[in-house]
């Protein structure tokens, strides 16, 4: 046999073993993209910019096709045309949707590069916004279990929105709380007889609850409740909308409006669709008709606009406790949590080691360190809705304290060798070792002794502390009082600090002063939340705003009063009506003014209802109205007013 001929039938050996493969595995891949969902674009579709088409047409030269539009994407970027870079990566999520990288590259030029090149907070709320939507409703959509993707929407959360670096942030975080509260209602009001930790995580379970169990599909609302589907065709035909958002935030501010007292005024200033629905309200007085219909369109608006599962909430409240969905850190503990769980099933032998693992879970702790932080919040939702300044607050929320220690383990076992037990110095060791700094000292300062002794011999007595601190042992070894009061002094630069004191300072003064009578306690407490108050706008406000840019780090109003006066009504608020009576009896008068009203919506008909059946005194003589209303209620209005001057960044306005 000839050279040539031996090279032929060699060669002519390798295509047929290459035909033979290519259909062997050609199929297997196929198989297995078509299981995994891994297919790209394969065909145009009308709309489609040419480049799109183009990219399809390309077939197997579209990878090299979408690198182009990468390196175009990329540059457009960081020569600063966003807008370009925008439609560049919309053309490739067009064409390689399984890209992670492209999505929260997309993603994050809206929320961060973008937002911050346009004029107004409703505008920039709009590009953050967008950027959330893109990588939560399409780009996670596409890639379920991908978990860096799951991380960095977690991050525009805690980051953008929840943290205080953008000069927007206070408008951002009233917005996502209207958002929000329209979706989901109110958190329940806690049980003043079950108010320990585990009764309440129950409550807050119980409120989603609801939505998990509704029918999944109108024809099952109606066989479950026939006069709720009657009701959804009402709606439907009454104001043309088809079931959605639009009737939540409906249901919402009438339920708002009715709690005010101002249903009344709405009727008659209301456009023609609010009247529609207020006559909605009055013609179908069932409500637990409108209790399923309401949860059956929650869960549809979660899982198809949101692509949230509600059952995943049910199971994170039960988990880690009460989150309040109207905070963004709940957000962003629900996509990390998320993401570590489904990313765990992706482990494998190439991965293992991967840093987005131990960042999604630092992610996860950082979140349940901001619910601590800020997790108790208190929200106006009537002037979100009209485009007033309202009162936004967040402050501690202890419940989230054991939260902390429970995950530890979990998430060291799962962070591999970035936490390994022979390390000398472990991160999550170092951030827990500090979380129980903050939350000791919390409690000191609330008058909560005996859960401030149990979290600091929780600290000084815990195995998995860093061998490295020679100083831990002198540290955790003073008294308590000494223990927490250098924590103040180390501390009280910390605009969370800061807060966190003068917050535990009010609670104190409130609970162990004026609801058992000791008015000693209460003005030694005043007196110190009235100092630390001053002492950070007065020392530390200047420092923290220069190194951050602007007042968007005013973390709580610096009119005192105006600042304690809200914090005791939403304290007073959460009370039962025998509670609430001792504290607002002993209450002076200027706290008083600023509590009446808010007693008026929330006991008046309840004890009005009591009197009725000759079971309780009148509201008047249980809640007296405090001298000079009137007054109070004009330059509370003037404050308010004077903040909406000031804008979101601690500016007036010219």
């Amino acid at each position: 046999m000839s050279h040539t001929q031996r090279v032929r039938l060699i060669a002519a050996f390798f295509l047929l073993a290459g035909l033979v493969g290519s259909g062997v595995f050609g199929t297997a891949i196929t198989n297995s993209a078509g299981r995994n969902e891994l297919s790209y674009t394969d065909r145009a579709e009308d709309g489609d910019p040419p480049m799109v088409a183009l990219g399809v047409a390309m077939g197997a030269m579209r990878g090299i096709f979408v690198n182009y539009l990468w390196i175009r994407a990329t540059n457009a970027k960081e020569n600063g045309q966003y807008y370009e870079a925008v439609e560049l990566a919309e053309w490739i999520t067009r064409l390689q949707p399984r890209l992670p990288q492209v999505w929260t590259f997309h993603a994050w030029n809206m929320a961060y590069n973008i937002s911050v090149t346009t004029q107004t907070p409703e505008e920039r709320w709009g590009w953050v916004n967008a950027g959330i939507r893109l990588l939560r409703n399409e780009g996670i959509r596409a890639n379920p279990n991908d978990m860096h993707m799951h991380k960095e929407l977690a991050w525009i959360f805690l980051h953008k929105i929840a943290g205080y670096t953008d000069d927007a942030n206070q408008y951002y975080k009233r917005q996502f709380a209207y958002e929000w509260q329209n979706i989901l209602g109110r958190p329940p009001m806690i049980d003043p007889e079950h108010r320990d930790r585990a009764s309440v995580i129950e409550q807050y379970a119980n409120w989603i609850q609801p939505i998990v169990d509704a029918p999944a599909t109108r024809q099952g609302l109606a066989q479950q409740n026939p006069q709720a589907e009657e009701i959804a065709k009402a709606y439907e035909s009454a104001l043309g909308e088809v079931l959605g958002q639009r009737l939540l935030e409906r249901y919402i501010l009438h339920d708002e409006v009715v709690r005010a007292g101002r249903l009344m005024g709405v009727k008659k200033t209301a456009g023609p669709k609010t009247k529609a629905f207020i006559a909605l309200r009055e013609r179908f007085t069932d409500e637990q008709a409108w209790a399923d219909l309401i949860h059956h369109v929650r869960q549809r608006v979660l899982m198809d606009d949101y692509f949230m599962e509600p059952v995943r909430m049910v199971q994170q409240i039960r988990k880690f406790g009460p989150i309040d969905y109207r905070l963004p850190a709940a957000h962003a503990l629900y996509w990390s949590a998320r993401g570590t769980d489904v990313g765990r099933m992706e482990v494998n032998e190439h991965n293992a080691d991967s840093l987005d693992f131990v960042n999604a879970f630092r992610l996860v702790m950082q979140s349940v360190q901001d619910l601590w932080r800020h997790g108790d919040v208190y929200f106006n939702y009537l002037d979100v809705h009209e485009n007033r300044v309202a009162y936004y607050q967040g402050v501690p929320n202890p419940y989230f304290i054991p939260t902390y220690g429970s995950m530890l383990n979990e998430v060291m076992e799962n962070s591999g060798i970035f936490e390994s037990k022979t390390k000398a110095y472990r991160q999550f060791s170092a951030g827990y070792e500090n979380f129980l700094r903050d939350a000791v000292r919390f409690l000191y300062r609330r008058g909560d002794i005996k859960q401030a002794e149990y979290w600091y011999d929780i600290g000084r007595n815990w195995k998995g502390q860093n061998i490295n601190d020679t100083t831990r042992i002198d540290e955790w070894s003073q008294s308590l009082k000494y223990f927490a009061e250098i924590q103040i002094f180390d501390s009280m630069g910390s605009p969370q600090v800061a807060v966190s004191e003068v917050t535990g300072a009010l609670q104190a003064a409130f609970y162990s002063g004026l609801m058992v009578g000791d008015m000693d306690v209460f003005r030694g407490q005043w007196e110190y939340a009235r100092k630390a108050h001053a002492y950070f706008f007065r020392e530390q406000f200047n420092i923290v705003v220069a190194s951050s840019g602007g007042a968007r780090m005013e973390f709580m109003d610096r009119d005192f009063a105006f600042f304690a006066g809200n914090i005791f009504v939403n304290n007073l608020a959460r009370l039962g009506p025998q509670e609430a009576e001792l504290l607002y009896g002993n209450a002076p008068e200027d706290l008083r003014r600023y509590a009446y009203d808010a007693l008026v919506i929330r006991f008046k008909p309840y004890i009005d209802e009591l009197e009725k059946k000759g079971q309780s005194e009148p509201f008047d003589l249980i809640f007296p109205m405090p001298s000079g209303m009137e007054e109070f209620r004009v330059m509370y209005e003037r404050k308010l007013k004077a903040r909406e001057q000031q804008g979101d960044e601690g500016a007036i306005k010219n």
